[in-house]
């Protein structure tokens, strides 16, 4: 359980060899986590993760998962959560970035984007937030991104896929009122593997700070956080401009 302080005893990590992952595992490790489940496809990558955040009191197991099969995770969320006891906290931290121009000229490579951002994240927080309801505590985090709020022309395809993962939590929160609580994380730029070669953006950050803001709102029972806080406002105004000025802007 999580106790007084905000403090979570056990984490289901979903993407466990994301960097935000990594960061946040270790902030929390740091206080009263007990247990942690990483869970993602290069199960030889999660062994390295989990021996980079072992410590003493703490238990590390992995799990294979692949956010892109196609059946429901149903089955292997209730298997998981069998198995290790349930969970305070589980974390999406999974998502691919793609590439805009291989995307546009290959219809395939958007629906990689899509099946993974989207359509992974629905297929396992609907079964992971209807066991922690019906086991009377938790709290999904789910990563987003800025790119969610809206649209632009050099990602259109990541936004939408983050657009709809955003409408979605949105509803799960309702879903889970009272129960469950949803935290939508939506950081900008993040120095991170999936964005290495990249020029970095104004108001870009790192994982560590990402963790950061993950632990204190789940503390704090936040329902969203941006990171820097700074982006609320800036994304505020971008969502509001008339689409013939945000249309002129080089995003």
């Amino acid at each position: 359980m999580i106790d007084a302080l905000g403090n979570p005893q056990s984490v289901l990590v979903l993407g466990g060899t994301s960097d935000i992952a990594l960061a946040t595992v270790q902030r929390l490790a740091a206080a009263r986590l007990e247990r942690v489940v990483l869970a993602g496809r290069d199960l030889k990558a999660l062994e390295q993760v989990a021996s980079s955040v072992a410590r003493e009191g703490l238990t590390v197991a992995v799990e294979s998962f692949d956010a892109t099969q196609e059946e429901p995770h149903d089955a292997w969320v209730a298997d998981v959560f069998d198995r290790h006891g349930g969970f305070d906290v589980v974390l999406l931290a999974f998502g691919v970035l793609g590439e805009q121009e291989a995307a546009e000229a290959d219809t395939a490579q958007a629906l990689r984007v899509s099946r993974t951002n989207y359509l992974g994240a629905v297929s396992v927080a609907l079964p992971a937030v209807r066991r922690m309801m019906h086991d009377g505590h938790g709290v999904l985090v789910v990563l987003s991104s800025v790119a969610g709020d809206r649209a632009r022309r050099s990602n259109f395809v990541y936004g939408a896929s983050k657009a709809g993962l955003d409408a979605f939590t949105q509803g799960l929160t309702e879903m889970a009122r009272g129960v469950v609580r949803v935290l939508v994380v939506r950081p900008g730029f993040v120095k991170t593997k999936m964005t290495e070669g990249m020029k970095p953006v104004p108001f870009s950050t790192t994982p560590e700070v990402v963790a950061d803001a993950i632990v204190d709102g789940i503390r704090t029972r936040k329902e969203v956080v941006y990171v820097p806080g700074v982006l609320r406002f800036v994304m505020l105004v971008l969502r509001n401009l008339p689409r013939a000025v945000f249309r002129r802007l080089p995003l």
